[in-house]
């Protein structure tokens, strides 16, 4: 498990195993979001099993699917919903996902230059979503 704090109440993570989710518990996140497709993870880690330990952890769940390349709104709207009145740990691959859905979900409610700079201390580069987010930005 690799927590990548990106704010006080949201971080992202590579690929975690449903053995983690305790320590995620005891870690002070109280919500975790599931940014990976079924078709890219065993049986063992898709959302069924990934939602069922993470309850048994005393933790909600949350599953948002994001394809790498082919981001929707719907991502963006249901990742923006799920850090609502929680600390959220949210995963993909890499993180890199996870990365990019929160940027664009804050659009408009954080500086644009702290959109990009908070995951670039990760070595996510969030640059080249710079004018997506300035567009969400200005429509918010």
């Amino acid at each position: 498990m690799d927590i990548r704090q990106i704010t006080p109440d949201y971080a992202v993570s590579p690929q975690i195993d449903p053995a983690d989710l305790p320590a995620i518990k005891a870690a002070g996140f109280t919500r975790v979001v599931n940014n990976r497709p079924d078709g890219e993870i065993p049986p063992s880690h898709q959302s069924a099993a990934m939602k069922a330990a993470a309850e048994a952890a005393g933790l909600d769940y949350v599953e948002n699917p994001v394809v790498g390349g082919a981001i929707t709104p719907d991502n963006v709207t249901a990742q923006g919903a799920a850090l609502q009145g929680a600390r959220v740990l949210a995963y993909c691959a890499s993180g890199n996902r996870s990365s990019i859905v929160w940027a664009l979900s804050q659009a408009g409610k954080r500086p644009t230059d702290e959109l990009i700079a908070l995951p670039a201390r990760h070595g996510y580069n969030m640059e080249i979503w710079r004018d997506q987010i300035e567009a969400l930005a200005a429509r918010a």
